[in-house]
């Protein structure tokens, strides 16, 4: 049995931060690779409270916190973001991901959120206006208007 640290969300396992033991193989050829965890020592057991702190910042407190982020979120308007795209065309060249939209809600003055609240209909390949939603809560959606314009 290994003993790791969660850096991420693992499903059955556990959230990061979280100390485990799972089988040699399941750490070596799975988890490690993949950067969801590192291997445990006490440097990154120390770690571990830098991890959480980073998580909390993006964590969404409770159902007050989830309405405040829509109010916030809703408030914004359309948000810019910036993609490289052909000059005859609307076509983009691969599409926006959820990290470029987190990102340019943050740059617009929105609240700061993690990458898996955002959900898009299929993937953005064109420049134009888009909505996407950001599920907050279980019983929280706001809807974001993208404004994809070419870099």
């Amino acid at each position: 049995m290994a003993k790791i640290i969660l850096t991420t969300d693992v499903d059955h396992l556990g959230g990061p931060g979280d100390i485990v033991e799972v089988k040699d193989g399941y750490a070596r050829n799975y988890l490690l690779p993949r950067g969801y965890a590192i291997p445990s020592s006490k440097g990154a057991e120390k770690n571990v409270r830098t991890i959480r702190r980073a998580q909390e910042a993006r964590r969404i407190r409770d159902l007050d916190h989830a309405k405040e982020l829509k109010t916030q979120l809703e408030g914004l308007g359309h948000i810019a973001v910036a993609a490289k795209a052909s000059e005859g065309s609307k076509k983009l060249f691969g599409s926006v991901t959820t990290a470029d939209i987190v990102g340019a809600i943050k740059a617009a003055g929105g609240p700061l959120l993690d990458k898996r609240v955002i959900h898009v209909d299929g993937h953005i390949k064109t420049v134009g206006k888009h909505a996407v939603t950001a599920r907050l809560h279980p019983d929280v959606k706001a809807d974001v208007k993208l404004d994809v314009q070419p870099k």
